[in-house]
């Protein structure tokens, strides 16, 4: 049964888990409400051991995510007071230590932290005609939901830097080209395609799902030597555990 937010829609079935971000109004920009929303449902999909996989996608035909509402800007003390905030909440790090799969499903306009949000999701699938963009540079910011690290890590220095100050955009098949995205699909199938991938994810053991999560996550930070032995301890405890 759907959990109730006032921003965002929960539900929660057979080891699948759904959020939707629900502001297709405002283009699904994320406001405080959003993010407070989304923080306390991942912290409850971290803690909920029937939950083997996530699926993040955005409500209404036009957006997935637009990034921050900025009609906000202005509404808290201070624009530095409003980071330190989200910082110390550190919503984007939540993404990112979460140890169960999340597949991001994307359509139309996928902007700013709304791409950030997605490059914190393991996977993703697009549909045809979905428009990727960060255009903080060119509003007189730098990305804060860790855009400079993720794209740089997906896509390359050279390519996320043309991405972060030009201001350019991608389509859904050139970001397919460059692996912003592992599969492009109708926008009929967007959601069918990401729930059949949960499904088979949400089949394999969960400890398989968090060492292989811990693998990836770590060991591109550590020398080779060192993320090869990080794989072995973990291959080992996995094969040990029933």
């Amino acid at each position: 049964m759907p959990s109730g937010f006032e921003t965002i829609e929960y539900t929660k079935e057979d080891g699948l888990a759904k959020i939707v971000l629900n502001r297709p109004k405002v283009l699904n920009a994320h406001n405080m409400q959003m993010r407070d929303d989304i923080y306390q449902v991942l912290g409850a999909i971290q803690d909920d051991p029937d939950v083997r996989c996530v699926v993040l996608h955005g409500e209404g035909e036009r957006a997935f995510c637009t990034g921050a509402d900025l009609s906000e800007f202005g509404t808290a003390p201070s624009m530095v007071i409003a980071r330190q905030v989200r910082w110390e909440r550190d919503l984007w790090g939540l993404f990112l230590s979460i140890d169960k799969p999340i597949i991001a499903a994307l359509h139309g306009y996928v902007l700013g932290s709304g791409l950030e949000i997605a490059l914190l999701c393991d996977m993703r699938i697009a549909s045809e005609g979905t428009i990727f963009g960060m255009p903080e540079a060119a509003l007189g910011m730098i990305p804060v939901a860790g855009g400079t690290q993720t794209m740089s890590r997906t896509l390359g220095v050279s390519r996320a830097l043309d991405i972060l100050l030009s201001n350019g955009q991608l389509n859904a098949y050139t970001a397919l080209e460059v692996g912003l995205i592992h599969k492009l699909v109708s926008r009929e199938l967007l959601l069918k395609e990401a729930v059949s991938l949960a499904k088979r994810i949400s089949n394999y053991p969960p400890h398989l799902l968090k060492a292989i999560k811990e693998a990836m996550r770590r060991g591109p930070d550590m020398s080779l030597g060192n993320a090869l032995e990080l794989e072995k301890n973990l291959a080992t405890t996995a094969l040990a555990t029933k």
